[in-house]
């Protein structure tokens, strides 16, 4: 004789106690401190990655470890050390408020952590925190408005890293790109009002972070389409995922928002490295030619950040304000990023709880 209990079918479960999602939000990284040891170590993780320095692995572990870590770190813990606050790196500062905003807003829920691609948190840690909360569903937020493979890409690859080996995989679902997320828009074209309502300027910059070219061309499945002109006129499906021609849409849709007038914005690229060429036009030589064109005041927009860091506040910020003044400009002024600002954090609720279809 046997016997066996099953289970009672007159009860049912709630489907809102099992279902609990996880948010995994993801920004670049920075140094654990403005020191050279620690600056050293983030640049060694940060362009080891073969998506960031995309050539043979001995090559790369040559050029990082031989050149440029050990030259480029005391230069740049010095930057660093311009950046930092009080209470430690911007970057993350405002990472652990938008955490924390956030989770308030979802609620219950959900479970939000925060993760950088290099260095701490580590994309690791968050995940198995995540996991230890038994979820069944994961939401990975990388906070780049324009897809690229050095950024979001990378984080994909991460992700996919650590859960490889998980026995148990719940839903996985990455926020591509958010360029054209109508609150990002409007966020960024609120603060350049700000600014807008206190004088009149003659020019408007849009400066986004630069890639190399071989980077854009290898993303052109199409294998013709890609010529860095009139191609990146306008987003269609065929660019649709081409780094540079997304941040010709961001500027576009950002000129739209704040009425600025044709020929008075240009969009350019920054932070280059190497002597292989880079998307165009450079930022840095940019700056030069609004001069000489009788530019005296220029607003400085950085859209592909969303978080003051070294890139914003001190190379858009601080060195191409000084090489505007030096070039015979008078005024030259950064709007800073969404930071944790509330319209940022409705911009992730909607992104998070209203995925796009």
């Amino acid at each position: 004789m046997s016997t066996f209990i099953s289970a009672q079918p007159n009860t049912s479960t709630d489907k809102k106690t099992i279902r609990k999602t996880g948010v995994l939000i993801v920004n670049l990284g920075t140094p654990d401190s403005p020191s050279v040891p620690d600056v050293r170590k983030y640049l060694r993780q940060f362009l080891m990655d073969e998506r960031v320095i995309d050539i043979p692995f001995v090559n790369r572990w040559l050029l990082i470890n031989l050149i440029i870590a050990p030259f480029r770190a005391p230069k740049s813990a010095k930057i660093y050390k311009q950046l930092w606050r009080p209470d430690g790196s911007p970057l993350k500062i405002y990472g652990f408020a938008v955490k924390e905003k956030l989770q308030q807003v979802l609620g219950n829920d959900f479970v939000v952590e925060l993760a950088m691609r290099y260095q701490s948190p580590s994309i690791e840690n968050g995940l198995k925190a995540l996991r230890q909360q038994t979820l069944s569903e994961i939401i990975i937020v990388p906070f780049f408005p324009q897809y690229a493979s050095a950024s979001t890409g990378s984080v994909y690859q991460e992700v996919m890293r650590v859960v490889k080996d998980w026995q148990i995989l719940p839903e996985i679902r990455f926020v591509n790109r958010f360029l054209d997320h109508p609150k990002f828009i409007e966020g960024f074209a609120k603060l350049g009002k700000k600014y807008m309502a206190e004088r009149s300027y003659d020019h408007f910059v849009f400066s986004y972070h630069g890639l190399p070219e071989r980077q854009i061309l290898k993303g052109d499945v199409t294998g013709s389409f890609c010529q860095f002109g009139s191609c990146c006129d306008t987003l269609d499906h065929r660019n649709q995922h081409c780094y540079r021609a997304q941040c010709f849409e961001t500027t576009r849709l950002l000129v739209k928002e704040m009425n600025i007038p044709e020929g008075k914005y240009t969009t350019c690229f920054q932070s280059r490295l190497g002597k292989n060429p880079w998307i165009k036009p450079y930022t840095d030589e940019v700056i030069p030619e609004l001069t000489k064109k009788g530019v005296k005041t220029a607003l400085a927009f950085s859209p592909a950040f969303v978080a003051d860091c070294l890139e914003t506040t001190i190379e858009v910020g601080e060195e191409y304000k000084e090489i505007f003044e030096k070039a015979g400009g008078t005024h030259w002024q950064l709007v800073e990023s969404l930071n944790d600002g509330d319209i940022w954090i409705e911009a992730l609720e909607d992104l998070i709880t209203k995925p796009a279809v």
